[in-house]
């Protein structure tokens, strides 16, 4: 016998189907979920917007003859906001309001303000304010008023917005993980109740759903450190903050999202059960007890973790939220069976090779059921949020919509093909035991069959060798039942192309959350209208200091626009030098500009009436916007300076 040298031990071989990701299939399908990820955050944080400031007292750029006794704030609906939420800051920087809230809400006029301190300088005043909207969404903004006339100002507001940044990245990742994982969760679990009841001991299976529950509960206890900084500060250290995350426990998200979590408790238990005892049932009376147990329990647990969504999202604002919500329950609910099951069945398909036809075929009966709910309460929502046919297609909400209801139209035609595979689906195959043409070629392998176990073999080096051949057996096995029926193939394919269009289909959804109502927002745009209306028109005042750099090349240029609205105004100019006496200048031009749509410089024709005193009669600014004034002031041959300053005009 000739001696052969021994081979250097070989790893443990794996299991057949001992890491799902190891198939091409599903490396695609984890790049199609994080490039999903990353377009769900995109098309939030480009799209979002919520409740929306709608008018204002003192107004976004009004000059007021003394010093108002509060800021008012008027939203489109409700918000939520703190003491320190509206701050009004003098010229200097200083705090000029109380610091103290007032709820002024009345019916369904949403309005806070602030009382304003007492002997309040002359100047130009910031007004900043933050809220959460009701739908559970950060919001700001800031303007100015002017008490006596327009001044410099030392205020320097935060680039960074509420929901934007890192923080604002992360939160919108883990919103879109917490609703694949739940999706994955309920659905691989109504998928082997209802569909596949042998799927409960299949090992990939196991895998999908204990890996949906880990991605949601992980998902969820983010989002909920998270909370903190995504409304407030926008430091990703506030989130392990305790006093913050105590704040963030007394919001409705905060119990909202703190409900999901006790939840993911109890769906750990259903799981267990599910995978455990049911798995493992003897008798059909067992069976019939476990299956009518788990239904119940899992609908319970499922329709509750939904509710945390519709009672602090969209559901709970607008109008019917009394029927909105729990219809948005059985939405969310239809949602999860029939792309969660079908995320269960392409892993059925790829990693075991045995599933039967009538699992197949119940899932697609299942899987129309579901649709046909979806149908009913998303053509419910669809209304209840876009409300108009020019908000379906003039409002970011109404285009996501739109391309939402295209992927599930390509959805449905690609499980229009799913089916017609199904009806040419063959029964489960068994292929024998013994060596069969097609064996991947494997060497030995009628030798391995008949060989030995290899526990049997003492030498170690031999019985890896052996191990390995068996499982590569095996595996060649597995592969020649999974192809042997060419419609599974197609099958596969087509299931595969659907879950690929349910990834895409699950950022898109992502985002629509993340986006204000069409209803509300033209809801909005028509108060903001109505208020700009309403407000009386008031003579715009502008002061701007120049330094020619020349000798008594100082001064200031005083103009006033009247009425300080579109169309034709009166401007008046008025020019002093240091000593504060009017005084003649060499030239002296005035122009306007509007930079967010690229109007202008247009000109103004001045006549001069006296010393330092200048009018122009019809000074045309053609629509309201943030006017950007140039004043060119020469006070010799070569002493020249240009300034400007952007001027409110309603």
């Amino acid at each position: 016998m000739t001696a052969t040298a021994p081979r250097p031990a070989a790893p443990a071989p794996r299991a057949p189907g001992a890491s799902a990701l190891r198939a091409p299939a599903y490396r695609l399908l984890a790049l199609l979920l994080l490039t999903a990820a990353l377009l769900g955050t995109v098309l939030s944080g480009a799209a979002s917007a919520h409740s929306t400031l709608t008018g204002s007292d003192p107004s976004d750029g009004a000059v007021v003859a003394t010093a108002p006794q509060r800021v008012t704030l008027t939203f489109s609906e409700q918000v939520a906001l703190g003491d320190d939420s509206i701050r009004v800051l003098e010229p200097s920087g200083k705090r000029a309001d109380s610091g103290e809230l007032r709820d002024l809400c009345s019916g369904s006029v949403v309005k806070y303000g602030v009382d304003l301190r007492d002997g309040l300088p002359d100047g130009t005043y910031t007004v900043a304010w933050q809220a959460v909207s009701a739908d559970s969404h950060p919001i700001s903004g800031a303007f100015s008023f002017s008490i006596g006339k327009p001044s410099a100002t030392k205020v320097v507001l935060p680039k960074e917005q509420p929901g934007g940044g890192l923080v604002g990245w992360l939160y919108d990742g883990g919103r879109y993980v917490s609703y694949a994982g739940f999706t994955v969760l309920v659905g691989g679990c109504a998928f082997v109740l209802a569909c596949w009841p042998r799927g409960a001991s299949v090992r990939p299976v196991q895998r999908l759903v204990a890996y949906g529950w880990v991605t949601f509960t992980a998902a969820t206890l983010a989002l909920l450190m998270l909370r903190g900084p995504y409304t407030g500060s926008g430091e990703l250290g506030d989130a392990f903050d305790l006093g913050v995350l105590r704040e963030v426990l007394d919001t409705r998200t905060g119990a909202a999202l703190t409900s999901r979590l006790l939840l993911a408790g109890a769906a750990a238990l259903f799981v267990a059960v599910l995978f455990g005892p049911y798995a493992r049932r003897e008798g059909p009376g067992d069976r019939r007890d476990l299956v009518y147990g788990l239904a119940v329990g899992g609908t319970i647990v499922a329709a509750g973790t939904a509710g945390t969504w519709a009672l602090s999202e969209h559901a709970s604002t607008g109008v019917q939220p009394g029927l909105a919500m729990p219809l948005d329950v059985v939405h969310l609910l239809a949602v999860a069976v029939w792309l969660g099951g079908l995320t269960a069945l392409v892993v059925a398909l790829y990693r075991e090779p045995s599933i039967e036809r009538g699992a197949v075929e119940r899932y697609s009966r299942l899987a129309f059921g579901a649709v046909v709910v979806l149908a009913a309460t998303g053509l419910y929502q669809s209304w209840r949020q876009v409300g108009t046919w020019t908000a379906l297609t003039g409002t970011a909400y109404g285009r996501l919509l739109l391309v939402k209801v295209g992927l599930v139209a390509v959805l449905l035609g690609v499980g229009w093909i799913s089916r017609r595979w199904t009806r040419r689906l063959g029964e489960t195959v068994r292929v024998p035991a013994q060596r069969q043409d097609g064996d991947e070629g494997l060497e030995g392998t009628a030798r391995e069959e008949a060989a030995p176990a290899p526990e049997a073999v003492a030498d170690p080096v031999r019985a890896a060798q052996l191990a390995r051949q068996r499982a590569a057996v095996a595996v060649a096995r597995e592969r020649r039942v999974r192809d042997a029926d060419p419609a599974r193939a197609g099958l596969r394919r087509s299931v595969l192309a659907e879950t690929a269009v349910v990834v895409v289909l699950l950022a898109v959804t992502t985002a629509l959350t993340a986006t204000e109502p069409g209803r509300s927002q033209e809801q909005a745009d028509r108060a903001r209208a109505a208020t700009a209306t309403a407000v009386p028109d008031r003579p715009v005042d502008v002061s701007l200091p120049f330094d020619t750099g020349g000798p008594n090349g100082t001064g200031t240029v005083r103009l006033n626009l009247d009425p300080g609205r579109s169309g034709g105004n009166a401007l008046r100019v008025a020019v002093a030098g240091a000593d504060g006496k009017p005084r003649d200048v060499a030239e002296l031009k005035v122009s306007f500009t509007l930079d967010a749509q690229e109007i202008g410089p247009l000109p103004v024709a001045l006549e001069r009436d006296a010393a330092g005193r200048w009018t122009a009669r019809s000074a045309q600014l053609p629509m309201p916007g943030d006017w950007r004034v140039r004043v060119t002031v020469r006070t010799s041959d070569i002493d020249q300076t240009t300034i400007d300053k952007n001027v409110k005009i309603g």
